[in-house]
Parts: C-alpha cells; structure tokens; sequence
C-alpha cells in the first residue's frame, strides 16, 4: 500500500502550528529563587512593579533579590522608598543597615540598625553592629557585641570571619572545622577552611578541602579564584592564571566583572594594569592597597607608596613591615644618609618581597 505523500506533510506542518498556539509558560518567582537565578526574579518583579507600584510584598522581594544579586545601591533605595510607608516593617531598618554596609558605608550602617526604637532588636542586628564595629576600628563596641553572640551558626559563621578579618586564622579555622563537623552538607564551609588555610600558608592542605566544593560547583569564582591563589603562592603567576582559564570558558568572560579576580589578575601578571584596576578597589579586597604600594616601589615611588600607607593602621606582618621600612626609608632620605645606612633597610626590604612572592 502507497501512503500519500501529503500525510506526513500534514502532520509535519499541523505539530508546530499547535506547538505555536501554547503560550509558554512565565516562571514563577518561586522558581527563580530556588534556581538562585536573581536577574530573573528582577526581571519578573520588575514587571509586576509597573502594574502595581504599590503592592508592599513585591518590593520587599525586589529588595531582597537586588541585595543577593549584588545590587546593594539599588536595594537600598526600595528599602528607603518602603519606610517611607505608613507604619512599615521595622525589618526594613535592619535590611537597610546590611546594604550600607556592604557597601562600605560603616558609620551609616550601624546608625541604620541602631533604630532601636522603631526597628527590632534582633540576631541580625548584632551581627551588622558587630561588623561594623570591626570595620570601624572600635574595640569596645566589638567586645560588647560580640558578648551578645549565641552558638547559632550564624553568629558563629560571624565570630570566625572577625578572626579572619583580624588575621586570627587559627581561630577561624577551629569554628569553620567545627561547624562542617556537625553541618557535612553546608559545602561552603569547605571554601573558608580553605582560605583559612591558604592564610597559614598550607598551600596542598588549602587545595585538597577547596576540592570538594569545586567537585559539586565548579564555576564558582570564589572557589576557582582561591585555588589560583594556591597555585600562585606554590608556582608562579603563569600557573595561577591557567586556572583561571577553565572559569573564563565557563562564565563566557564574564569572570572579569569580579573584582577580586581583576585585582589578582593584575598581581598574577605582575603589576600589569596595577594603575588602572587597583586605586578604584580601595580596600576591597584589602590587600588593592598593599599591592598598589607595591606597584610604586617597583618602580621606585617611594613618595607615592608611603602615601598609600602613612595613615593606614597594619593588621598584618606584611603590612607591618612594608609600613615599618617605607618610613625609616623616608627617614633616611630626608636625611640624606649614606647607602651603608641604607643597605639593612633595603635586606629587609628584599627579605619581605621574597618570602612574600614580591620582585623588586
């Protein structure tokens, strides 16, 4: 039996034509969320804003996405925007004080969560007044938040990063260990050991628990950024940037808009574009500044480095040393001292870079 040829072109033309008539589908904001897709979910919020501008769930959501997605500026103005409201969510005081804070805005952060009055006194609360004390330089306050603490695993997650940030990276390390002790599945833990680690300078160790993170995320920038660190601290700055590569393929590029790797790229190369990446960094990552000294001293500014660093207060050894010999350098060329006064601050100066990786 001969079928007709106009059959199969029936059906071919009839599937995609009711293929067509489906609208598809708009996901949910649930869906978004649990994808983690932020840009989707403003995208999405965004869109339900312009037909009800005054629907107080959907800008709380918007708010919430923009943090997550980096945004901090853009949250901050719809935190303003809902207390502003008519008796609004004292919440909103705390949420607002995170954005200041994250962006670097210290002072302001902790007026913002310091609404008592109006705003909560609540676990989040302490936690921003507590960083910011640290940020801040104020060693009461930071004790007197600190005693505020409980063994959540928030606020324990809070303590170990202000030992990191304290250069207390043995400590750090014990409450990071402990906790992925009781909690195997919060797999992030493994990348704060880790950076702990590097710290410590136990490359191979710092390595080996990076592993089961990258295992289960490998585009992770943190993640694969940290494991160059390794590979920088281990080999050369040719080896830390091959890693970076396999990132590159997998972000399509767009790893470049990461600030931490833009500035570890620039001490990967060598200092190569250190004037225009680093200054717009300031302090974040904190070590922009101390590589932007470092970046003068090549090239003999000795001027310009002891700028950077003249009213900086050192947390570290590096620091201290590197602000230690720019002044007694100072010194000396005020002075007009001779090169046998010189030479034992420069043998400082060159025992510094190398254990520190440093050319100069």
């Amino acid at each position: 039996m001969f079928y007709s040829k106009s059959r199969p072109q029936h059906a071919a033309r009839t599937a995609p034509q009711a293929q067509q008539n489906e609208k598809p589908k708009v996901p949910e904001l649930e869906e978004f969320l649990t994808k983690r897709d932020y840009l989707g979910a403003i995208a999405l919020l965004s869109f339900r804003r312009h037909a009800n501008r005054h629907d107080v769930k959907n800008l709380e959501w918007l708010a919430y996405c923009y943090f997550h997605y980096g945004e901090h500026d853009k949250s901050m103005a719809i935190y303003k925007e809902l207390l502003s409201h008519d008796d609004p969510d004292p919440m909103c005081y705390v949420y607002s004080a995170a954005c200041h804070y994250y962006m670097g805005m210290y002072k302001e952060a902790e007026e913002m969560a310091q609404q008592v009055r109006r705003g909560p006194k609540c676990a989040l609360q302490t936690r921003i007044l507590f960083h910011s004390a640290q940020r801040q330089g104020n060693d009461d306050k930071l004790m007197a938040y600190h005693g505020q603490l409980t063994d959540s695993i928030e606020d324990q997650l809070t303590l170990a990063s202000i030992h990191y940030q304290r250069s207390h990276f043995q400590e750090a390390t014990d409450i990071y260990k402990r906790l992925l002790l009781e909690h195997r599945d919060y797999l992030a833990l493994n990348v704060y050991v880790a950076l702990c680690y590097c710290k410590l300078d136990y490359y191979d160790v710092s390595l080996e628990i990076l592993g089961v993170y990258l295992n289960a995320f490998l585009d992770s920038a943190i993640a694969v950024n940290l494991k160059a660190c390794n590979h920088f601290r281990m080999y050369n700055g040719k080896a830390a940037e091959a890693e970076l590569k396999t990132l590159a393929e997998l972000s399509g590029g767009q790893h470049l808009d990461h600030d931490l790797i833009r500035h570890n790229l620039v001490v990967f190369r060598g200092g190569e574009n250190a004037l225009q990446v680093l200054p717009p960094l300031s302090d974040i990552p904190p070590e922009a500044r101390l590589n932007l000294v470092i970046h003068h001293l090549r090239h003999h500014e000795i001027g310009e480095a002891y700028g950077l660093i003249k009213d900086m207060e050192p947390s570290t050894p590096p620091e201290f040393i590197l602000k230690d010999t720019l002044r007694d350098i100072i010194t000396l060329l005020r002075g007009n001292n001779s090169a046998d006064q010189c030479e034992p601050i420069v043998a400082v100066m060159r025992k510094w870079a190398k254990n520190n990786g440093v050319k100069l």
